[in-house]
């Protein structure tokens, strides 16, 4: 069977016209970077915060025809005002198949969307529950678990920002279920939960610009680790630096 993933394989930045200061092209990462290829089941964006990965998320999302807020393709809002234009400056090379289904979900505006799907009445496709009757967390695995059916291309920006750590287990299993059905996930994320997923590429933003990376490589995991092999000693080395700063 002729392979169509990735649907989104390669984004390409065009730096020729694309603007040399101001944000968001003066982050280094951005600022660096020509092309991103992405993997046919799952892409993870990581870096530290403002090193540029929400940033290209959204791009990326706007360009393929999203609302920067998020939500399905039918979804039209802009609540914020804040979306940069990078989105003007990038270019996708795609499968020849158009995914059957494309959802781009956004944390810091998911509050948005769930209150349009309750003046639209469009809720049977999650769950039949409005999404602000629900905890944070279970609005956003109501997503993931109703809305969400395969053969799709799904965008989304650090989703773990409402999950503890045992949802953040079962949106892993969830992604899971929907790669196996022909679906392809570009994300944003801190969790080392949610990148620990074997079907994927690592891809780190920092000043030096962008990089493939091991699981096992990223700060995320290396940092969490240390806390838990030894979590007094790191605390108790934190607070008496602290203790220290603060007497002088």
């Amino acid at each position: 069977m002729l392979s169509i993933k990735p649907y989104v394989k390669s984004m390409l930045f065009l730096r020729d016209e694309m603007p040399q200061n101001g944000y968001p092209y003066d982050i280094p990462a951005i600022s660096a970077i020509d092309r991103i290829d992405f993997h046919p089941d799952v892409t993870f964006l990581v870096g530290e915060n403002g090193s540029g990965k929400s940033t290209i998320i959204e791009a990326l999302a706007v360009h393929l025809g999203f609302s920067p807020e998020g939500g399905t393709k039918n979804v039209n809002l802009n609540v914020s005002q804040s979306t940069s234009n990078l989105y003007k400056y990038i270019r996708t090379i795609k499968s020849y198949k158009n995914p059957d289904q494309q959802y781009f979900l956004r944390a810091e505006s998911f509050y948005a969307i769930a209150s349009y799907m309750d003046q639209t009445k469009y809720l049977e496709g999650y769950g039949g529950k409005s999404l602000h009757h629900q905890s944070h967390g279970e609005a956003f695995l109501s997503v993931l678990n109703y809305k969400l059916t395969g053969n799709g291309l799904y965008i989304l920006d650090e989703p773990e920002a409402a999950l503890s750590p045992n949802r953040q287990l079962s949106a892993l299993t969830i992604m899971h279920d929907l790669v196996d059905k022909n679906s392809q996930f570009i994300i944003a994320t801190h969790s080392p939960i949610l990148m620990s997923y074997p079907h994927s590429k690592i891809l780190q933003l920092s000043n030096g610009g962008i990089e493939e990376i091991q699981f096992t490589d990223t700060e995320h995991y290396r940092i969490n680790k240390l806390f838990f092999d030894d979590h007094k000693n790191v605390i108790n080395k934190l607070l008496r630096t602290s203790e220290d700063g603060s007497r002088n």
